[in-house]
């Protein structure tokens, strides 16, 4: 984990969150792009792994652009593949990755299917079909089935010959030429719209705006069979994404309206749906819209649009921030609450988190997940291991809540300071203690606008 210090000198009708246990390592951003009033430029991203090498595609207003995420934490562009509609309104594209081809979509105007060819990063990509028609025109979200080759589309509007057709609400295709799509099967007749699924081992929990949540078998894509559903429940907005545990014991979801809270899910065998905790961020200076996730089986990683990235322990009940980056300043008198982070991935082999902002681009950021796995969150100092081998490395945790700045000293048995440590933006600090075996005292301080606490702990090195 790399260590910074952020100082702010900021007006105060400006808000701008300090950082919490997490680094930002770079940002991507391109203001030559087109762009509305409100500067808005950005949209969903995908990242996936060739040869080695992670990457990301992020929608623009004018198409997507590819970028390599490099191994000294760098964004470095590669190319970008101009939309068919590329407009100041273009504000909706996603994307996903299946074998050599991502696949895009977009949802406004004169939008298509468009695929293109990845296998000649990392100098280029090749734009290989574009399709609008009575297949697909616009659509919200894409989803990809690698294992079954299968590719669904959420929110579709066909467009014939240049004319918009009805929505319907998911369409699923098959794979089997990845250049030419083809339509297996369509529906639902009783529900509005899909915005968004979760789709896990051929099981599809569909998002349907203010229709709630259905769980659907697609083992049979021709035939999907109905398994439950959360049509009611308690701070109900516009049921926007949600996300599985990797485990299938928790499903995390959000509703994309001001000043509701995001939802932590008990899941049954059968697939029905248990509100368990409603948690997130303080409705304060206005209302605040959470937009999507991701999760573990321990983690919710949260694109919190105005708050940016919010991290979350589901162990604490409620869940527990454990960590946050702001990647969107509020201008004064703003009330708006979707501006700032949009898409989140945490799921790339090195650890690192990506966030797509609307108006400030790509984000790449380091957050130590390996650690925050280890240990749930706690109302006293965590220490660990304990005890320890000489030369090994220790973990110093604060009690979650306390102000992201930490002074640690070691202390040996007569008193004497023997290792010394201070840092800012982390409630946490690792390092590694050469000492001869013994007993030791942990001494942590945390200080904050209006007050300082000390914790102690003992230690012993073997």
């Amino acid at each position: 984990m790399r260590q910074i210090v952020f100082f702010f000198l900021i007006p105060t009708s400006f808000f701008f969150a300090q950082p919490k246990n997490i680094t930002r390592l770079d940002n991507w951003q391109d203001t030559s792009l087109i762009s509305n009033s409100s500067q808005v430029r950005y949209s969903g991203l995908c990242t996936f792994v060739e040869s080695g090498e992670e990457y990301a595609v992020i929608g623009t207003t004018e198409g997507a652009s590819f970028l390599k995420l490099s191994e000294n934490d760098n964004i470095l562009f590669i190319d970008a593949v101009e939309g068919r509609y590329p407009s100041a309104q273009a504000i909706t594209r996603e994307y996903r990755r299946y074998k050599n081809y991502v696949y895009a979509i977009g949802d406004e105007g004169d939008a298509s299917l468009q695929i293109i060819d990845i296998s000649y990063l990392p100098d280029s990509v090749v734009l290989v079909n574009d399709i609008q028609d009575e297949r697909v025109g616009k659509a919200h979200t894409i989803h990809i089935d690698s294992t079954n080759a299968l590719l669904y589309l959420c929110s579709v509007t066909p467009i014939i010959n240049g004319q918009a057709q009805g929505l319907i609400p998911l369409r699923v295709f098959s794979l089997e030429n990845p250049l030419e799509p083809l339509l297996l099967w369509e529906g639902f007749e009783d529900l509005a719209e899909v915005h968004d699924m979760e789709l896990r081992d051929q099981i599809a929990i569909l998002n349907c705006g203010f229709e709630g949540i259905r769980v659907y078998d697609f083992s049979n894509p021709i035939a999907p069979i109905y398994l439950s559903n959360l049509e009611f429940y308690q701070n109900q907005g516009y049921n926007h994404q949600g996300s599985l545990s990797p485990d299938k014991s928790i499903y995390v979801f959000a509703d994309e309206t001001p000043g509701t809270r995001i939802k932590k899910c008990a899941v049954s065998p059968n697939y029905d749906l248990q509100i368990q905790h409603n948690f997130g961020v303080p409705d304060v200076p206005y209302l605040k819209t959470p937009h999507n996730i991701y999760i573990t089986n321990n983690l919710a990683y949260v694109a919190y649009y105005n708050d940016g990235l919010k991290i979350y322990d589901l162990r604490a009940n409620p869940p527990e921030e454990i960590a946050a980056y702001d990647t969107h300043i509020d201008l004064p008198g703003n009330t708006f609450s979707m501006w700032g982070a949009w898409g989140i991935d945490a799921d790339l082999p090195s650890n690192r988190v990506v966030v797509s902002d609307r108006i400030s681009g790509l984000f790449l950021f380091d957050f130590d997940q390996d650690l925050f796995e280890t240990a749930a969150p706690s109302d006293v100092l965590q220490v660990y291991p304990n005890p320890i081998e000489s030369g090994a490395k220790v973990v110093v945790r604060l009690p979650e809540g306390s102000a992201p700045s930490l002074s640690v000293r070691v202390l040996s048995a007569t008193g004497a300071i023997v290792h010394q440590i201070n840092i800012d933006a982390q409630t946490y600090v690792a390092f590694e203690l050469p000492l001869a075996a013994g007993c030791y005292t942990v001494e942590a301080t945390y200080s904050s606008f209006n007050e300082g606490k000390d914790y102690r702990k003992k230690i012993v090195i073997i």
